[in-house]
C-alpha cells in the first residue's frame, strides 16, 4: 500500500513538473510573441553600413565645396551655404530610400509585416526630436550661430535614435546614446565639428550596420 501511494506520488510530481516546464514554455512563447508584436523588425544593418558610406560621400563633397570657396562666408542663404543642404538633403534621401528597401524585403523574407502600428509608432517617435532639433538648428544659422551646429546635429539625432529604440529591436538605442555623447564632445570643441559630424553620421554608422549584420543577419 505504501509502495503505491509513493509510486502515485512520483507520477504526479514528474506530472506536475512537466506541466510547470510546459507552462513556462508557453508563458516565454507567449512573451515573445507580444515583445514581437509590440515592437517593430529590427532595422537592416547594411542599411546602416550604407547610410555612412553615403555620409561620408557627402561629407567628402561638402568639404570639397567649402575648400575650394574663397568667395563668400559660408552662412545662412549663401550659395555655398545652400550647395551644402542640397549635399545633405541627397545623403538623408539616399538613406531613408535605402534603409526602407532593404527593410522592406527583409519583412517580407522573414514573412513579417514592415508598415504597421510598431513602425508608426517608431516613426513619430523619431520624427519629434527629431524636427525639433532641424528647426532649433535654423534658428540659431539665422542668427548667425554657425559654431556648435555639428554637436545640435548628433545630440538631436542622437535623442531621436534613443526616442525611437524602445519601438525597435537592436542596438539603436547605444547608437544614439553615443551619437549623444560625441555631440556634447563636439560641443566643447566647436572648431572640430565637421570631424565629429563624419564620425558621427559615418563611421558610427557603418559599425553599427556591422554589428547588427554579424549578429542577425549573417
Amino acid at each position: 500500500m505504501r509502495s503505491t501511494k509513493i509510486k502515485h506520488n512520483f507520477v504526479f510530481q514528474s506530472t506536475f513538473n512537466m506541466d510547470s516546464k510546459d507552462y513556462l514554455k508557453d508563458i516565454t512563447e507567449i512573451k515573445n510573441i507580444m515583445n514581437r508584436s509590440s515592437r517593430f523588425i529590427s532595422l537592416s544593418g547594411l542599411s546602416g553600413i550604407l547610410a555612412g558610406i553615403y555620409a561620408l560621400i557627402g561629407a567628402a563633397v561638402a568639404y570639397y565645396l567649402v575648400l575650394n570657396n574663397d568667395r563668400e562666408q559660408l552662412i545662412l542663404g549663401s550659395t555655398i551655404f545652400n550647395y551644402i543642404l542640397i549635399d545633405l538633403f541627397f545623403v538623408a534621401f539616399f538613406s531613408i530610400v535605402t534603409a526602407i528597401i532593404i527593410t522592406t524585403r527583409k519583412a517580407k523574407k522573414n514573412g513579417e509585416n514592415f508598415w504597421d502600428t510598431s513602425s508608426k509608432r517608431l516613426l513619430i517617435n523619431f520624427l519629434i526630436p527629431l524636427v525639433t532639433g532641424a528647426v532649433y538648428i535654423l534658428i540659431k544659422l539665422s542668427s548667425h550661430h554657425h559654431g556648435l551646429t555639428g554637436s545640435l546635429m548628433l545630440i538631436f539625432y542622437g535623442l531621436a535614435l534613443v526616442n525611437a529604440s524602445k519601438y525597435t529591436i537592436g542596438y539603436i538605442r547605444y547608437l544614439g546614446i553615443t551619437e549623444i555623447i560625441l555631440g556634447l564632445i563636439c560641443a566643447m570643441l566647436p572648431g572640430y565639428g565637421f570631424w565629429f559630424w563624419v564620425a558621427g553620421f559615418g563611421f558610427l554608422h557603418i559599425i553599427y550596420g556591422a554589428l547588427m549584420f554579424y549578429k542577425y543577419e549573417r
